[in-house]
């Protein structure tokens, strides 16, 4: 007999609506490989010219239906005239998939952020950026099930299951501002720290419900990020980065450490390998490996779940897997031509 999942709907999509509206916004483990997700400002805190990012994220399969998402994003870092400024122009796009009845969320987000010089001797920079665009969240009204569907033991698909909602589908504009401060530490060029503050859903875009509630408004969130990267050995270095995130009555801590090992040239290494682990504050340990062939890198790593639901999931939470492309254009103004440039 075929297995049904009784819900009810009005129930599951105020929950939704109030989830999405004042709880935590989409997140990854790899923080190093989604920085507009952070912070438009971090856009551009390489070493390249050009940077294309794709994370794919798998989550809580032991314990309902897969949620899935994907990010990619892009950015491009242009030298501003005869100074030492930058300007990286940049793009996120977002689509995430959860639940039964296909509940989905995509996001296309056009980034902008300007790297102003601080310094004449070192790489020294405080960038600004803006974020804003268009997000679309729908639901698949064809899969849903309720109690009132039931006659007996036994599913009728075309009785009327009782709810009553406008629309499966609502859109809104989303905006986020972020500043970032980013510097050369000491007289080795490799070594650096950056610090950021983001102010995502400044706009506060409202309706943002499947039902006509004006009085829904989408939570403002903050997002506060640091970073620091210190050679170990001419052929090795170690990195530290960490996000704290306030939404509503809601809070996330995640940070972790990568240590990075070079295969080849010291200077300019093509073969890279990194491994090391994060934790997100009361929910998960997330190990991390990477492998980089430049331009291109491949990162996997896996949310060991701690939280109060590893009794249910027993300890498995969330598979990610990333991949990147890096580099340096062969272009008169170009950054690898730079005595300073913004990077990490």
């Amino acid at each position: 007999m075929k297995k049904i999942l009784s819900i009810g709907f009005t129930t599951f999509l105020l929950t939704c609506s109030c989830m999405l509206a004042t709880g935590q916004d989409l997140h990854f483990s790899q923080i190093f490989e989604t920085p507009l997700l952070r912070n438009p400002a971090l856009a551009g805190l390489f070493s390249g010219d050009v940077r294309i990012q794709s994370v794919y994220r798998s989550q809580w399969n032991s314990v309902t239906n897969a949620y899935s998402t994907v990010s990619a994003n892009g950015e491009y870092k242009i030298l501003v005239g005869e100074s030492s400024d930058y300007l990286t122009i940049g793009g996120q796009v977002l689509y995430d998939k959860a639940g039964t009845v296909d509940l989905t969320s995509t996001h296309i987000l056009p980034a902008l952020n300007y790297h102003k010089s601080l310094s004449a001797e070192r790489s020294m920079y405080l960038s600004m950026a803006v974020m804003g665009g268009y997000v679309q969240r729908r639901v698949d009204r064809s899969k849903i099930t309720t109690n009132s569907q039931f006659n007996g033991s036994s599913y009728d698909p075309n009785t009327l299951n009782g709810e009553t909602f406008e629309k499966s589908s609502y859109s809104y504009f989303d905006g986020t501002a972020g500043l970032s401060f980013n510097t050369q530490l000491g007289e080795n060029s490799d070594n650096n720290m950056y610090l950021g503050l983001a102010y995502h859903h400044f706009n506060r875009a409202k309706n943002i419900s499947f039902f006509s509630d004006n009085n829904i408004e989408m939570a403002p969130k903050w997002v506060a990020s640091g970073g620091i990267r210190m050679n170990t050995t001419d052929y090795s270095y170690i990195t530290f980065e960490g996000d704290y995130s306030k939404q509503g009555v809601n809070k996330e801590i995640i940070g972790g450490v990568l240590y990075s090992l070079k295969l080849d040239d010291p200077v300019t290494p093509k073969y890279l390998i990194h491994g090391g682990s994060y934790m997100r504050l009361n929910d998960a340990i997330i190990p991390v490996v990477k492998v980089e062939a430049r331009p291109i890198a491949i990162a996997v790593s896996y949310d060991v779940n701690i939280s109060g639901l590893k009794r249910v999931s027993t300890g498995r939470g969330g598979f990610e897997i990333s991949l990147t492309y890096q580099k340096f254009l062969d272009k008169y103004n170009s950054s690898s031509n730079s005595t300073r440039c913004p990077k990490f």
